[in-house]
């Protein structure tokens, strides 16, 4: 991973406007949908654009949201 790409992370999880939501990181730019087939699609063409890079994928959860820990 890259320093711009760790860079782009911390953003993401810093901007609210991300929260619940399904991001890409690829080619230096931040792609967001939201739900989990509408990112399904837009990363098949952000392969075919980007083919030598590998994608960052992640769902951001929303501010509220519980996470169980067993």
């Amino acid at each position: 991973m890259t320093k711009k790409s760790t860079a782009l992370i911390s953003k993401v999880y810093r901007n609210p406007k991300y929260s619940g939501k399904h991001v890409i990181i690829i080619g230096g730019e931040i792609y967001a949908k939201k739900t989990g087939s509408a990112k399904s699609k837009l990363l098949e063409k952000l392969i075919k654009k980007y083919p030598k890079e590998k994608p960052i994928i992640a769902y951001v959860p929303k501010e509220d949201t519980l996470i169980l820990l067993l």
